[in-house]
Order: C-alpha cells, then structure tokens, then sequence
C-alpha cells in the first residue's frame, strides 16, 4: 500500500481543514507516491524517534504533533527540528501529522480522553461555528434519487447521527434555451417547463468545491441551478473539548486517583474545591485552559486538561475543580486512534507505537 493512501485515511477521519488557522497539521516530510513498508506512531518527532523507524525498517513516521511549524530559510541541522528533517530525508522517510485536525474531530484526542475515563452522554464543548453551508439545486424529479444519492457520498447530508438528510419538494421549473446550447429537454428558443424537485441539504463548508463538482457531473442539465446559503448553525460533531458525565456521583479523591491511573501522570495539580463530590467532566487534551470559561458556563463539575497557566487558578473553588495532568500525558492515547485508523485500513501492514517517551517534562 502506498503511503498517499494511509495519508487519506488519517485526513478522512480527521479532515485537515478542521485544524485551527495557527496549526501546520498534514505531511511534514517525504514522498507519499511509495509504498509503505511500516509505520511508527508517536506523540513528538524527535531524533529518537526517527533513529527507531530507521532501525526498524519502516519509512513512514504518523505524529501528533507537527516536527515543523514555523518556516525556515534554511535546513543546516541547528536545532533538532532541521535534524530531523536532514535524518528523514537521508533515510527516504515519510512524516505526517494530525493535531489540531485529529483535536476537533468527532471521535479524535478529547473523545479518545472521555472514552478512557469512562464517561457518558458525551458531546463537544466549544463545537465550531460558522463552518456548514446549505445547498439547495433543482433536477428533474426523475433524476432526484440519483442526485441526491451522489451528494450525500460526497459530504452532504450529516445531522448528528444522522446521514442522508434532505429535504425535497415537488415543483414547476421554467427555462429557455439560447442558440448555442445542448438542452437535456426543451427546444432552443422555447420556453420549456419541466417538473422538478427541489433538494435542499448541509453540508460541510471545506467540501463544498468537490460537492460543487458532484453536483455538476452527477445532473443532467448543462446549467444546473443550484444556490449555497452560510449557516448560523454550530457544528455539534466538530470543535474543542468534551464534556459528559460520570455513571455516577464520584468522591473527589477517587475521582483524582482514577486520572491519575488512567494517565499515569507523575502528579496532577488542582485548585482547591468546595464540593465533595464530582459527575460533569469537561476535558480537553494539550493546552485547553482557553475552554475553562466554557466548562463552568454548561455546569461541569471538573475541567481537566494538560496545561493551565498560574493565575488562572484564582477564583474558581466554588465553580470547578480544576486539574492540570501534563500535555504529553493528556494526548498520549491519540496514538491509539492513529493505530486504529492503519490498521483497518491495511491490517498486513507493520505498525509499532513509539517505545521512547518524548515526553520533554520530567519529575523530580
């Protein structure tokens, strides 16, 4: 199996227009066009790491985090970045990364953090907003089936659980055409009416250029009519954090052993908190303070994540119980979700998580 063809598996589960405007989430180094001879999963690429898939023998590196995200002007081995790329490059490797891509995805990072922890009735935090347009086009009633059924393989159609949304009404459409033209039906220079059914359904707003081109190759009309409106809606599947509940009320100390053993976190720092008890966890991997004010706003009884800056501590015992567990430790299971992903893919094919922690942060 080529590479190319991994790569568009990882992008189909965690899309690539899902990471945030700072993120450099995709192919990092390498060619795609090879096959695939293994692959090695990790949380950071470090020197390590590519030295692990060299002696392994594979040469496709899958990471979390990008090895590049600022531009360089220059590859000359200064730091361990350029290193990396130098050694993967020598050594026709392959790096690809899915972060903040594989963070807002419906069943990515912080879904993978609800799963281990074993909480219920889960649903996106900070879904995105603004990101899903409607697409409404009108064919002949005869062609509908056909039509819609093409739309919905290509995005359209995904309410929640729900997939092959649509709404359709029956209709008269009017049209004329002009000298020049191939007319599916009608007469150049007559006025023509055929029944139609207007379909009206969602779809994502980063499809929107490949359902544009279903739409079109898929109608029988030379000029389809078709209108794209902007949607106010959230994307309820799409966005930062999650929150759900325990299956039952939980005694604070043993609710903070339990992260503490599901993570294997050296420590975990909290805030002091009133309550004794906890149910509504809100969580998100890596850096997620910035969702703190959206935990407290839906209720939740705990918000954990891998960062939290000092002051942010303040004022908060009779919210939230707050909890820090490392960022490394929040996401380590995202590799999981990549080992998951090859393996139904192409189950032959050689893939080993990381053995060396690259984790940077060590306790004392």
């Amino acid at each position: 199996m080529k590479i190319k063809e991994i790569v568009c598996a990882l992008e189909k589960f965690a899309p690539l227009p899902l990471q945030d405007g700072w993120d450099n989430a995709g192919l990092q180094v390498g060619l795609t066009e090879v096959e695939a001879t293994g692959a090695l999963l990790c949380l950071d690429v470090t020197e390590e790491v590519v030295d692990e898939v060299i002696s392994l023998g594979y040469n496709f590196i899958v990471s979390h985090h990008p090895l590049i995200f600022r531009g360089y002007k220059s590859i000359t081995g200064r730091d361990y970045t350029e290193r990396c790329v130098i050694k993967a490059i020598k050594h026709d490797i392959t790096i690809c990364s899915m972060h903040t891509n594989m963070d807002n995805a419906p069943q990515g990072v912080n879904k993978k953090m609800a799963e281990k922890l074993g909480l219920q009735h889960v649903h996106t935090l900070a879904p995105q907003e603004e990101s899903l347009l409607k697409l409404v086009t009108f064919v002949p009633t005869a062609h509908a089936e056909k039509l819609r059924n093409a739309l919905f393989k290509a995005g359209c159609g995904h309410i929640g659980n729900y997939d092959a949304c649509s709404y359709n009404t029956e209709g008269e459409g009017t049209f004329r055409a002009q000298e020049g033209c191939n007319p599916f039906c009608g007469t150049i220079g007559e006025v023509h009416s055929e029944r139609e059914t207007r379909i009206e359904t969602i779809l994502p707003a980063f499809q929107k250029s490949a359902v544009l081109r279903t739409l079109i190759n898929n109608h029988p009309y030379e000029e389809p009519a078709y209108d794209l409106y902007p949607l106010k809606n959230s994307w309820n599947q799409v966005g930062a954090g999650i929150i759900g509940e325990l299956p039952e009320e939980t005694d604070v100390c043993t609710w903070l052993t339990q992260v503490k053993d599901t993570f294997k976190t050296a420590c975990i720092k909290h805030n002091r908190f009133a309550r004794k008890t906890v149910k509504t966890i809100a969580l998100c991997g890596g850096a997620g303070a910035f969702l703190l004010p959206k935990a407290i706003a839906q209720g939740a009884d705990v918000f954990l994540t891998g960062e939290i800056k000092y002051h942010d501590y303040f004022g908060h015992e009779n919210d939230i119980l707050m909890m820090e567990i490392g960022h490394y430790e929040s996401e380590q299971y995202t590799t999981e979700i990549f080992y998951s992903i090859i393996k139904d893919l192409t189950p032959e094919l050689p893939v080993k998580l990381a053995e060396k922690s690259t984790n940077p942060i060590n306790y004392f």
